[in-house]
């Protein structure tokens, strides 16, 4: 009998003051969300194929603690399968982005860190405008992330049933937290759980176990999130103002160095 193996990798939160505020976007104008969404549906769809085991593979998170970048990976498919297009990175490109952001050591990583850099360098070919902060206690704010962006990249504290319950096909649910973190990527909510992609496969979690362990979420804004008619609730005029504003202050901390 072969023996499955995960692993974790997340580190606690790192904050920075420049980091935007999804809330700061969405306007009046937009609607509420819907009692549910399922986004994975929209991507089997538009690629033919209904196998998360196939676009979102294993990338390494069984042997190391990639799960920042594995989460990545799978926000890349989502977004590319979601126009019909299929992208899945290797496990090779995700393994060498890790290790190349953790100086070759298997240390494990923060999201912060990752996003960062992921806004300024392309990867496997793929770019985002920006990203950021949704407070995780603002369930309707998560929901219209997930319905704008396709999904919502998260990181928890790793509660004692975490692996067995993802074994057994069982929904995560509130229990003693670890010292441990991990990295996933939402693709879905209804009333009663959200659901979310990591270790090869779908895992669903209550809203409650959500409450308890998730400790950051970040929308992805894409770079279609420009266009004018993205979204008639989204504020792309502030986004770019602020967008300029950080990057003005990175410069300037930059020249003093």
């Amino acid at each position: 009998m072969i023996m499955k193996s995960y692993r974790f990798g997340k580190h606690a939160p790192r904050k920075d003051y420049r980091t935007l505020r999804l809330k700061k976007y969405l306007t009046p104008q937009l609607p509420a969300p819907p009692p549910s969404v399922d986004t994975l549906a929209r991507v089997y769809t538009k690629l033919g194929i209904n196998d998360p085991g196939a676009l979102f593979p294993m990338d390494g998170n069984d042997t190391l603690g990639d799960c920042t970048i594995a989460a990545l990976a799978h926000a890349i498919t989502v977004n590319d399968g979601l126009v019909g297009t299929k992208k899945i990175m290797t496990r090779q490109a995700v393994v060498k982005l890790y290790l190349h952001l953790t100086g070759g050591e298997d240390t494990g990583l923060d999201e912060m860190t990752v996003l960062k850099y992921w806004q300024k360098i392309a990867v496997d070919g793929e770019k985002i405008l920006a990203f950021a902060a949704i407070d995780p206690k603002n369930h309707d704010h998560i929901k219209q992330a997930v319905q704008l962006f396709g999904g919502v990249y998260i990181g928890f504290q790793v509660q004692q049933n975490c692996i067995s319950d993802f074994d057994n096909g069982q929904p995560w649910t509130p229990g003693q937290l670890t010292t441990d973190g991990h990295a996933v990527y939402v693709v879905g909510y209804d009333e009663q759980t959200v659901t979310v992609l990591t270790w090869g496969s779908t895992q669903k979690g209550t809203w409650d176990w959500w409450d308890e362990c998730v400790d950051e979420s970040y929308a992805l804004l894409p770079p279609e999130a420009k266009k004018r008619d993205f979204s008639p609730g989204f504020d792309f005029a502030q986004l770019k103002k602020d967008l300029d504003a950080v990057a003005g202050s990175v410069a300037v901390a930059e020249a003093a160095m």
